[in-house]
C-alpha cells in the first residue's frame, strides 16, 4: 500500500490554498450534515459547534489523504473526526468552569446560545462520535492506528493535558519560561494539528515521518499567530476576544519573546514546515500555502 502511496505523490495535482480550503470546508460541512443530521437538539447543538470555523485540521486530514492516494469515503470521515475533537475542545474550553468565554468565532459560545448542561452534553457527544466516525469500515485496515494516534493526540497526554497546563499557569507563582511553553502548546495545539497532517498516511500505511516535521513546525507557529492576534489582531476579524492574555498576565511567545522576534519565530517555522514536503515534490505546493497562510491569517 506504501508503495501505491508513493505513486499518487507523484500524481497527485496541488491546487490553489484558497480553493482547496473552501472545497474542503463545503464537503466537511456536506459530510457533517449528512451524518449528524435531523433535529434533535443535542445534534443540532453538535452542529453549530462544528460550523462556522476555518476547518483547517479537517482541510489537513484531506490533504495527507489526497498526497497517498486514499479514498474521498475514508478521508472524509477522518476529516469530520477531528473537525468534531477540535469542536468538542472549545465547547468546554469556553464554559464558565474554563476560560469563560461568551463569542466563539463571531457567534455566541454553545453555553451562551443554549446553556451549560447541552455544552457539556455537546463536547461529550462530539468527542464520542469522532471515534464512532474512524471506527467505520471504510477508513480500511489502518483504522486501529488512526484511532489510538487520536486518542493519543487528544487525552491525557495530548491536548487535555495542554489545557491542563494551561489552566495551571494562570495560578502559578511566576510566569512560564519559554521551553515550559513550547512543551504546553505542542500539547494544547500541536498534537491535533499533528495527528491530522499524517492522518492519510497512516490510513496509507506509509512513511509519516516528512508530514510529521512539517506538522510539528506548522503548529508551533500557529499557536505564535494566535499569541500574535491576542495582541494585534481585531476582535470582529478573530472571532473572539482579544488581549485576554495580556489582561490575565499570562505567559506568551510574545511576551516572552517579544512582538517582533515572535513574528521571526513563525516566519522560520512556515520555512521549516515548507523544507519538510519536500520528498513530495510540487503535489505539495498546496501544503506550503498552508504553512504561509497560518502565520498571515486575521483570524
Amino acid at each position: 500500500m506504501a508503495a501505491a502511496a508513493d505513486a499518487a505523490v507523484q500524481s497527485a495535482p496541488a491546487r490553489p490554498f484558497a480553493q482547496a480550503l473552501k472545497d474542503a470546508q463545503t464537503r466537511i460541512a456536506a459530510h457533517m450534515d449528512a451524518r449528524l443530521g435531523g433535529d434533535d437538539p443535542l445534534h443540532a447543538a453538535m452542529r453549530y459547534a462544528v460550523s462556522g470555523g476555518k476547518m483547517l485540521r479537517g482541510f489537513l486530514v484531506l490533504e495527507s489523504a489526497r498526497l497517498h492516494g486514499v479514498a474521498e469515503t475514508a478521508a472524509l470521515e477522518a476529516a469530520l473526526a477531528i473537525e468534531c475533537i477540535h469542536a468538542y475542545s472549545l465547547v468546554h474550553d469556553d464554559l464558565p468552569c474554563m476560560d469563560d468565554d461568551n463569542l466563539r468565532r463571531g457567534q455566541p459560545t454553545v453555553h451562551k446560545k443554549w446553556d451549560e448542561a447541552m455544552a457539556v452534553l455537546a463536547g461529550d457527544s462530539l468527542q464520542t462520535f469522532a471515534f464512532e466516525l474512524l471506527a467505520d469500515p471504510k477508513i480500511g485496515p489502518n483504522a486501529l492506528a488512526l484511532i489510538r494516534g487520536l486518542a493519543q493526540a487528544s487525552g491525557k497526554d495530548g491536548m487535555v493535558s495542554g489545557q491542563m497546563l494551561d489552566i495551571a499557569a494562570e495560578t502559578a507563582t511566576s510566569p512560564l519560561d519559554l521551553e515550559q511553553i513550547t512543551r504546553l502548546q505542542n500539547r494544547k495545539t500541536g498534537c491535533l494539528i499533528s495527528w491530522s497532517a499524517t492522518a492519510g498516511a497512516v490510513m496509507a500505511g506509509a512513511d509519516e515521518t516528512p508530514l510529521r516535521r512539517y506538522a510539528d513546525a506548522l503548529g508551533l507557529a500557529f499557536q505564535i499567530t494566535d499569541d500574535i492576534l491576542d495582541v494585534e489582531g481585531d476582535a470582529a476579524k478573530v472571532g473572539k476576544a482579544v488581549r485576554k492574555d495580556a489582561d490575565a498576565g499570562k505567559a506568551t511567545f510574545v511576551s516572552l519573546l517579544g512582538l517582533d522576534a515572535a513574528k521571526s519565530r513563525a516566519k522560520t517555522l512556515m520555512q521549516q514546515a515548507c523544507d519538510a514536503l519536500a520528498p513530495y515534490g510540487n503535489a505539495a505546493e498546496t501544503l506550503k500555502d498552508t504553512a504561509r497562510f497560518v502565520i498571515a491569517r486575521e483570524s
